[in-house]
C-alpha cells in the first residue's frame, strides 16, 4: 500500500509537470496560474501545493527536467581520470543543440525559458536560479576545458575563463536563434559540425591565448 501511495504521488507530480509545460508554452508563464496548471493536471489546487511550494518552484523542476540528461556528460568533463574530456564537453554542447531541435519537450521548455517568462517580482526565484545555472554552466565548461588542457586535449596557454564565455554564448544563443529563426538552420543536422568549428576557433585563436599580466 505504501509503494502504490508513493507510485500514485509520483504519477501526480509527473501529470502537474506535464500539464505545466503544456499551459506555460500556451499561455505564457506571468499569464498562467496555479488554478490553470490544476485544471489541466485534473487535480485540486490543494495537490498542487503538496508538491510544490509556489509557481517558481514548480517551473524550476519543470525546466531541471530536460537537463538532466546532460549530468553524467558534466561529470564527466570534470573527472580527472577521464581520458578525453574534451569529447564530454563537446557532446554536452551537441546535445544541448541536437536534442532541442529534436525532442519537442525540450524545445517547448526552452521556448517557454527564452520567449515566454517574463522574470518580473513573481518569478524571483526563476531569475536567481537562472543566474545560478549559468554560473554553474559557466564553471563547468571552465572545468571542463581545464581539464582538456591537463591531458593536451587543448592549448596549455588557452585563457579557459574566455573560452568558456564563449562556449557559453555560442550555445545559448543558437538556441535564442533555433526559437526566433527555426527555418534558417537545421541545428539537428548540423548540430555536431558546428560546435566541432567553435571548438576549433578555441583551439587555434591567438586571440584566446593568456596574455602576460
Amino acid at each position: 500500500m505504501v509503494r502504490r501511495t508513493k507510485e500514485e504521488a509520483l504519477e501526480t507530480r509527473t501529470s502537474i509537470l506535464d500539464a505545466a509545460e503544456r499551459v506555460f508554452f500556451e499561455k505564457g508563464v506571468s499569464r498562467t496560474s496555479l488554478a490553470d496548471i490544476a485544471q489541466a493536471a485534473g487535480v485540486t489546487r490543494g495537490a498542487i501545493y503538496w508538491h510544490f511550494a509556489h509557481k517558481s518552484d514548480l517551473f524550476t523542476e519543470m525546466f531541471d527536467r530536460v537537463l538532466l540528461p546532460l549530468d553524467e556528460l558534466k561529470a564527466a568533463s570534470q573527472d580527472p581520470n577521464e581520458p578525453d574530456p574534451l569529447r564530454s564537453v563537446m557532446e554536452i554542447c551537441v546535445v544541448c543543440l541536437r536534442d532541442t531541435a529534436n525532442d519537442p519537450r525540450r524545445r517547448r521548455v526552452f521556448d517557454i525559458l527564452f520567449l515566454k517568462c517574463e522574470l518580473v517580482e513573481e518569478m524571483g526565484p526563476v531569475m536567481e536560479r537562472y543566474q545560478t545555472n549559468m554560473r554553474e554552466g559557466l564553471a563547468k565548461i571552465e572545468g571542463g576545458l581545464r581539464n582538456a588542457v591537463s591531458k593536451g586535449q587543448m592549448p596549455a596557454d588557452l585563457d579557459t575563463k574566455l573560452a568558456a564565455a564563449m562556449v557559453h554564448a555560442f550555445v545559448s544563443g543558437s538556441l535564442r536563434d533555433m526559437l526566433f529563426l527555426p527555418d534558417a538552420t537545421d541545428f539537428g543536422a548540423h548540430a555536431q559540425q558546428m560546435v566541432e568549428g567553435m571548438f576549433d576557433a578555441l583551439r587555434l585563436s591567438p586571440a584566446l591565448r593568456k596574455r602576460p599580466v
